[in-house]
């Protein structure tokens, strides 16, 4: 499944007359739709495909400046089919002109795949990807990012457990990556372990309706988890 089956060129047409907020009006009228079909893995939507979209421009957008790394991040996570590129490419240049509005498109998606964390999960790891895309981590875009999180209703602390498996085991405390306590046993530790594997596993993700365009991140969130467990492992030497 991908996220581009309902796309078209009169989702890109809903910018071509007006403002932000006309947009936002726009795909809000398709929430209702989208929503009843947010449990049907085969339909993410207009509203959500618009939504991810104008979210990562203005993701890329929150350091002040628009890079090519972050462009070409946007494309490798999302993989636009030829036949969109210029749909997508009016939406995402649009969106990308400033920051205004990114809560209202994370409350959409939020909205979409209520009771369905996983999913958002998917979302926010894309984020992190354009965040770090430059090499740097910018205060603004970690602001941006915690806003996102708290929206799609993520702890601080199941946060910092996302963002440490983004920065890899060697640039963070791998008991982050794991989100396990420092002095949490060893079967506490294995336990985690297993289940994020598990949570993560590709045919777990395509059961759970992950866009295909969001597998290759859980396989390297999935390498993230297995580098911190090795280093735990390695560290007591009892697992």
């Amino acid at each position: 499944m991908s996220i581009w089956g309902k796309l078209s060129g009169a989702a890109a047409g809903l910018l071509a007359g007006g403002p932000l907020g006309a947009l936002l009006g726009a795909i809000t009228g398709h929430v209702l739709i989208d929503r009843s079909q947010a449990s049907d893995p085969d339909h993410p939507g207009i509203a959500f495909t618009i939504a991810v979209i104008a979210l990562a421009a203005k993701m890329a957008k929150a350091d002040g400046t628009v890079t090519n790394d972050e462009v070409e991040a946007f494309r490798r996570i999302f993989r636009v089919p030829p036949h969109e590129e210029a749909n997508v490419r009016r939406i995402f240049n649009f969106a990308r002109q400033d920051t205004a509005g990114y809560e209202t498109y994370a409350r959409l998606i939020a909205n979409l795949f209520r009771g369905r964390p996983a999913i958002l999960e998917d979302v926010l790891d894309g984020l992190f990807e354009i965040a770090t895309a430059d090499g740097v981590l910018h205060p603004g875009e970690l602001s941006f990012l915690e806003r996102v999180a708290d929206i799609f209703g993520f702890t601080p602390d199941a946060f910092a457990r996302i963002r440490a498996a983004h920065l890899g085991p060697e640039a963070a405390d791998p008991y982050a990556v794991l989100g396990v306590a420092r002095e949490a046993s060893d079967e506490e530790i294995k336990r985690t372990y297993r289940l994020l594997v598990r949570e993560n596993h590709p045919d777990r993700l395509i059961a759970r309706g992950v866009p295909e365009e969001f597998i290759a991140l859980a396989n390297e969130k999935l390498a993230a988890i297995n580098g911190a467990y090795e280093v735990i492992r390695r560290t007591r030497q009892v697992l």
